[in-house]
């Protein structure tokens, strides 16, 4: 943002000019006026005009510039760094960036450190501007501390600690401690665990297979227990373990005539399921894996057509790869639960959490409210399994690959490890391994940098549909991320960008399905995608890069590496750091209240 002054615009009537025209007298680029329309509605200009903070409703717009154009609309003496209306928009950012970062809420002392560092003197204020605003909300919680005092005595209740978050996130996490409270309080068992143990004897010995007594064990925790978890590790999908359990447990569903539903985050995970299961040989009685967005009927962001009203016609629901699971959207799937609908998630723990706020799955293990059933590992793990299984607890060395199922390739800079990560894709992978460059992604620590996605992606296009990325970035022909949910598709899905008649745009998924794009806005480039990005998604080769800039840890790598279901390439300039973050930084902090909302009840 320029520290010049900008002429005003040329007036007019309709928002977008009356903003310019707010916009030039402030001293702020009149190309904010279209974004801040978007962001503010039709009475952006008046707004603007009334409190220039509201700026930073731009992300990329800093709190410096927001503050020099307040002092220009202002001036100096009305624009201090304690003004309310400051004080509110930068709670709104630091929430913002919490989000973005995983957690769904912040301490209120937490929050107050960071303010002052802002140069908010008083955080009190602000913090009740932010409330007023209605974007953001204030949750108490009692801290778990023991009871009981010194001699045994009944201790005082401690104070409750007070949160902030963003109102959409917090009222989210509420509604999904409450509704999984609601599935556990309401189900009743869908058989007797005798019957149950029958029941998947029964669908083992018709498919041929051998059902461990893990596996079993877990089922028959299924069919008794109205939320369950269902841990695994790498190898589960890869063997077969994960289909196994959602064939068995689609044959307790029709025995018990309750229906089942079986999801997955992505359409891209949905099909390999499909295909699994397909070659089980399962037959009529297993139901078909969708993607969770087209099981919730998802219409746009936070909108399903799936809720109370209508509820998914299942009384056994299943979701797969379930660490992808943020709080909003586990929270849409048990509203979408019927009471006593029985709810299981599988789930590699290992994984890094969810690319959305919330850490859902490790905090229903950690709150003790639910069962928790570990499936066992698969058979002779082969080498992907074998360092997912040496990462998963904090190693990263070579495995033996006599089939080149793993290749380290280390590289001395940021941009060696695009131009060697450009190589595979192009040439390596497709010819020593037969890996179409289509059936291969890319998968990087970071956006930024020399070999963060951003550079990988501009290399790939140029290699593989070059063109002036009309539609956000990206053009027909292109690999494309979906980074929102709308009609047909998830935020997650990996697709190709086609064109369709009278110039509308669909995304073509690998399921087969072809989804319209409802907004472009939606569109991101997809040949390289971050590690959270690809969550749910897994791929005949991946090609993990970790650039000299990465501050990695140990989720990160694993999932990163587990991604991979024929080949693994790690492309890294990161030197002995990698390792040493997997060694030393065992998990991923988040800030969350779901435990304390799950022992209330």
């Amino acid at each position: 943002m320029s520290e010049a002054p900008i002429a005003a615009g040329s007036g007019g009537g309709g928002p977008a000019e009356r903003t310019r025209a707010v916009l030039a007298r402030m001293g702020a680029p009149e190309a904010l006026a279209e974004p801040l329309v978007a962001a503010l509605g039709p009475g952006a200009p008046t707004e603007l005009t009334a409190d220039p903070w509201r700026l930073l409703e731009l992300p990329h717009v800093t709190l410096e510039q927001a503050d020099y154009c307040a002092r220009r609309a202002l001036g100096d003496a009305t624009a201090s760094p304690d003004d309310p209306r400051r004080g509110r928009a930068v709670v709104a950012r630091l929430l913002h960036r919490a989000s973005r970062e995983g957690h769904t809420a912040i301490e209120e002392r937490r929050l107050a450190r960071a303010m002052r560092s802002m140069g908010i003197a008083s955080p009190e204020p602000a913090m009740t501007a932010a409330l007023d605003g209605g974007e953001v909300m204030a949750f108490e919680v009692v801290p778990d501390d023991d009871p009981f005092g010194e001699g045994g005595e009944v201790a005082e209740m401690p104070d409750p600690e007070r949160f902030y978050g963003l109102a959409r996130v917090g009222l989210a996490e509420q509604d999904l401690g409450e509704g999984l409270a609601r599935l556990s309080g309401t189900s009743e068992p869908l058989m007797d665990s005798a019957t149950a143990a029958e029941t998947v004897e029964a669908t083992a010995e018709r498919l041929g297979v051998e059902v461990a007594p893990e596996t079993a064990a877990a089922l028959v925790t299924v069919a008794l227990r109205g939320v369950c978890v269902l841990p695994h590790g790498a190898g589960a999908r890869g063997a077969g373990v994960v289909a196994r359990v959602l064939a068995c447990a689609a044959d307790i569903a029709a025995g018990s005539e309750v229906g089942v539903a079986l999801a997955a985050p992505t359409a891209q995970s949905a099909a390999g399921l499909n295909a699994q299961l397909a070659a089980l040989g399962t037959g009529a009685a297993t139901a078909e894996v969708v993607p969770l967005g087209r099981l919730l009927e998802c219409r746009g962001p936070g909108v399903f057509g799936r809720g109370t009203e209508r509820p998914i016609e299942a009384g056994l629901v299943i979701v797969t790869d379930a660490m992808a699971l943020d709080v909003e959207h586990a929270a849409a799937l048990v509203e979408a639960c019927a009471d006593a609908t029985h709810l299981v998630l599988l789930a590699d723990p290992a994984e890094a959490p969810s690319a959305g706020p919330g850490q859902v799955v490790a905090d229903l293990v950690a709150s003790g409210t639910v069962a928790v059933a570990q499936l066992p590992a698969g058979a002779e793990p082969d080498p992907l399994a074998e360092l997912a299984a040496r990462v998963a607890v904090g190693e990263l060395g070579e495995v033996s690959a006599p089939g080149r199922e793993v290749v380290a390739i280390p590289a001395g800079s940021g941009s060696e490890a695009a131009h060697r990560a450009l190589q595979l894709i192009t040439d390596s992978i497709p010819r020593a391994l037969g890996v179409p460059a289509e059936e291969t992604q890319i998968v990087a620590a970071t956006r930024g940098g020399e070999a963060g996605t951003d550079a990988l992606n501009a290399a790939c296009k140029a290699r593989f549909n070059a063109g002036p990325g009309a539609h956000n970035g990206v053009d027909p022909g292109d690999r494309v991320l979906l980074a929102a949910d709308g009609p047909g598709y998830t935020a997650g899905d990996i697709g190709y960008l086609r064109e369709v008649g009278d110039g509308g745009l669909a995304v073509e998924l690998p399921d087969g399905t072809s989804a319209p794009v409802a907004d472009p806005a939606h569109l991101r480039p997809g040949w390289a995608v971050t590690v959270a990005a690809a969550h749910g998604g897994h791929w005949p080769a991946v090609i993990a890069v970790f650039g000299p800039e990465t501050r990695g840890s140990r989720p990160q790598v694993y999932t990163a590496a587990t991604r991979a279901l024929r080949h693994l390439s790690i492309v890294h300039a990161a030197g002995p750091a990698l390792a040493q973050a997997v060694r030393e930084t065992p998990s991923i902090s988040r800030h969350t209240r779901l435990v304390p909302i799950l022992r209330e009840g």
